[in-house]
């Protein structure tokens, strides 16, 4: 498998919001669907006016899905949301990341598409929160070499879900 990423366009969105509709992804990402709510979610982004690093992910030429980096400077509540549970460095990142086409699945391509993400973000530390549920996540942060530094009570995505969640981490000392 030869994954690729490459800067998500505009013409991307209608795509993005089909994988958004899946059952799978509507899970554990709950963003809303529609043209106008991804234009709202990821405009700026994809205008350089927001600094969020938008990647569309590629696996032998099939368009596959979707992973994201930013700063958690950049995002102020979220960091101090996360900073009663383990101390967040100012260089941190985060990411998300979804496999947008069901046949790839469970094919290492999110180990992949995080992998990728991570070469990019080279040496910085990562901080990634994800809800205790989605057990799917946790092995793929994990298999991309991440490790559970924390157990925190966060706002989940999906108001379906509780607010117990895994921090997992790349890069950053934990304290003991």
């Amino acid at each position: 498998m030869a994954l690729s990423l490459r800067s998500m366009t505009r013409a991307d969105l209608p795509l993005l919001g089909t994988w958004l509709r899946e059952p799978i992804v509507a899970e554990w990402w709950h963003d809303d669907p529609d043209p106008e709510a991804l234009e709202r979610q990821y405009g700026d982004a994809l205008d350089d006016r927001d600094p969020t690093v938008l990647r569309i992910g590629e696996v032998d030429g099939v368009t596959a899905g979707f992973v994201q980096w930013y700063r958690l400077a950049d995002e102020p509540e979220y960091a101090a949301a996360l900073s009663p549970f383990l101390p967040v460095p100012d260089a941190a990142w985060s990411l998300d990341y979804l496999v947008g086409v069901p046949e790839l699945r469970r094919r290492g391509v999110g180990t992949a598409l995080v992998l990728a993400a991570l070469a990019e973000l080279g040496t910085a530390p990562v901080v990634v929160p994800v809800q205790a549920g989605n057990l799917a996540s946790v092995a793929t942060l994990r298999r991309a070499g991440f490790t559970v530094a924390a157990e925190a009570l966060l706002e989940p995505d999906n108001p379906a879900h509780g607010r117990e969640h895994l921090v997992l981490v790349r890069g950053v000392q934990v304290p003991s």
